[in-house]
């Protein structure tokens, strides 16, 4: 074949003892190797979007991966100020709080649900949520905290309202949403009351109709977001609906200026969770000329990997 200036020769690599994941990293890159190659350009993306003062970071994800230690990872990522905003789902916020009062635990994808729902445990993948560990939990929590709302004269917060005050009350260091409070990081929850903490704002609502959570205010916020954005990028675990508010108001600014998906869903069903970050273009969500990627992935494993190589 003819040679072409833009291409690398495939590189052979070796690993040591004393391999750090940026050497990693980089032989990725270098190695041409199909998803090991993929991941390199997202890391090259992400770091150059954190590193961007003009960028504003956006950070999309689903609740399930608050169940596992990544959960760590998150907190570590808004502690050291590697994101600006967070889009998630209800169940964030149920993991979160959860999980500062009582312990989940290790489980197998192969256990016997039958069983498990016989002694009072949820089953999360392989991840084991004990009843005691969740529903109990939340209530307990949230039906003071909705009180002390109510009294205060909080009567119509937005989602990003909510998590920016519960984050004042969980005062537990490894909370997501008391370093989203700390760092000053809007976390905004367009499906608010599908969780369990959704589920405590509609008990409450029987009792308090002047109380409710102001979508349209969360969509007034997200706007002033994105129209004082210099610049905008987004990381973006998984799809559903945490993916997509992501892309829909940055369609609004023409699009995303940097963007990397990860994600295990097909592309060939048609749905969003599948659909590589490229398909966005043609909405206007992400900019033609935008840096982005799709890395075929568990997000348990790769964003550890992202995140260690930028520090």
């Amino acid at each position: 074949m003819n040679k072409d200036p833009d291409t690398l020769p495939v590189k052979d690599y070796s690993i040591t003892a004393d391999t750090t994941v940026k050497e990693l990293m980089l032989h990725f890159g270098q190695a041409g190797g199909f998803s090991a190659a993929t991941l390199a350009s997202a890391s090259n993306i992400f770091n150059r979007m954190t590193k961007d003062e003009d960028c504003t970071v956006f950070f999309s994800f689903p609740a399930c991966i608050m169940a596992t230690g990544l959960r760590g990872v998150i907190v570590d990522m808004v502690k050291r100020g590697l994101v600006d905003v967070i889009i998630t789902t209800c169940g964030t916020l149920d993991h979160d709080i959860a999980r500062t009062v009582r312990p989940y635990y290790s489980g197998d994808f192969n256990m016997d649900d039958a069983a498990l729902h016989q002694k009072g445990v949820n089953r999360l993948g392989n991840v084991l949520v004990p009843n005691d560990s969740y529903g109990v939990v939340l209530e307990r929590f949230m039906q003071p905290f909705l009180s002390k709302l109510y009294e205060e004269g909080m009567l119509k917060p937005s989602s990003a309202d909510l998590c920016l005050r519960l984050g004042q009350d969980v005062r537990d260091e490894s909370s997501l949403l008391h370093w989203c409070n700390k760092r000053g990081v809007p976390v905004f929850v367009p499906g608010i009351v599908d969780g369990a903490v959704g589920s405590q704002i509609w008990l409450f609502w029987q009792e308090h109709k002047d109380f409710n959570v102001d979508i349209l205010k969360d969509q007034h916020q997200l706007a002033d977001l994105v129209y004082s954005a210099e610049k905008t990028g987004a990381l973006m675990l998984g799809g559903g609906i945490s993916k997509h508010h992501t892309i829909w108001w940055n369609q609004f600014r023409d699009g995303l200026d940097y963007a990397v998906g990860i994600t295990t869903a097909v592309e060939h069903d048609g749905s969003l969770s599948g659909a590589r970050v490229k398909e966005a273009i043609s909405w206007g969500k992400v900019r033609e000329d935008a840096s982005q990627v799709t890395v075929e992935g568990d997000a348990t494993i790769l964003l550890p990997l992202l995140v260690s190589q930028l520090l």
